[in-house]
C-alpha cells in the first residue's frame, strides 16, 4: 500500500525515476479499486463510481508511467506509442516490465541504490 501512496504523493512528478515495483505495484492496487468499485457500483447501481476513480488517477498514473520509463533511459514521450493497436501497447508493456538503468542518467540517480524515505 506504501507504493501506491507514494505514487499519489507524486501526483504530478513527471521528473526522476520509479521502479519497476513502484509502478507494478500502482498499476495492481488500481486495477483492484477499479475492480471493487465496478462490482460496488453494479450491485448499487452507480456504475459511474468506477469512471470518477479513472478519471482522479489519470494525471498520477501518467506521471508513474513517464518516470518508469526514465529509469529504462526512455523518454516520457515513448508513452505515445500505446496508440498504435496492438504492437504498440505490446512494446510499452515491454519498456515498462524491463529491467532499469544500474548508472544515473539524465532523469536522476538510479532508485534502488537511493535511501529509503
Amino acid at each position: 500500500m506504501n507504493w501506491y501512496l507514494a505514487v499519489l504523493k507524486n501526483y504530478a512528478g513527471f521528473s526522476g525515476r520509479a521502479r519497476r515495483k513502484e509502478y507494478w505495484m500502482f498499476a495492481l492496487i488500481s486495477f483492484v479499486v477499479s475492480l471493487v468499485l465496478t462490482i460496488i457500483g453494479n450491485l448499487i447501481g452507480a456504475d459511474f463510481l468506477s469512471y470518477i476513480y479513472a478519471v482522479a488517477i489519470l494525471v498520477p498514473s501518467l506521471a508513474v508511467a513517464v518516470r518508469r520509463l526514465h529509469d529504462t533511459g526512455r523518454s516520457g514521450w515513448w508513452l505515445l506509442i500505446g496508440i498504435v493497436p496492438l504492437v504498440g501497447f505490446i512494446i510499452l508493456i515491454v519498456f515498462l516490465a524491463s529491467e532499469g538503468k544500474h548508472e544515473a542518467n539524465q532523469h536522476g540517480q538510479n532508485p534502488k541504490l537511493a535511501p529509503a524515505v
